[in-house]
């Protein structure tokens, strides 16, 4: 809330440089604000009386939209990445896998493999579960399991996050 929107009786006032300028009615913080040129802004609503300070609105706003800003580019965003894998997967297919897995793992993302199963497959089902256990396995120095093997429809997929 900026100048004429402030309709509390009392707010404690911040001045243009910093310095406390003591309790006081909403007019007299108005007036003081339009003899110095600047808005008359709240800064903290919630506190009794609330907080108004003295300063240029058009340069709080930037500069609330730069801290925001700065604090999203320190955000980290984690990625689910998948591996994908068949139940006749061959042993040196496998390891090309792990290690692809093993590289989203060391960036920081999550891996989901999923185990896809086409046709007569799909009767083996459990028999196969044996190839996402030797995935986590072999992955156990650098990974762990975020969400065990899990069936659903024609996949079963397993999660893994990076050991911290």
């Amino acid at each position: 809330m900026i100048n004429e929107q402030i309709r509390d009786r009392e707010v404690r006032l911040i001045g243009e440089h910093g310095e406390q300028l003591g309790i006081m009615s909403a007019k007299d913080a108005m007036k003081l604000a339009r003899e110095a040129e600047l808005d008359l802004v709240k800064v903290a609503p919630t506190a009794k009386p609330p907080v108004c300070k003295i300063i240029d609105y058009g340069k709080y706003r930037y500069e609330m939209a730069r801290k925001e800003k700065e604090a999203k580019k320190k955000q980290k965003t984690i990625e689910v990445k998948e591996v994908r894998l068949s139940p006749n997967i061959d042993v040196n297919d496998l390891n090309t896998k792990i290690n692809s897995a093993r590289k989203f793992l060391e960036k920081g993302n999550k891996v989901k493999i999923t185990l896809r199963f086409r046709g007569r497959e799909m009767a083996h089902m459990q028999a196969s579960k044996h190839i996402l256990d030797d995935f986590a396995e072999a992955l156990k120095e650098v990974a762990v399991v975020d969400k065990p093997a899990k069936v659903e429809g024609r996949n079963m997929s397993m999660f893994l996050t990076e050991k911290r």
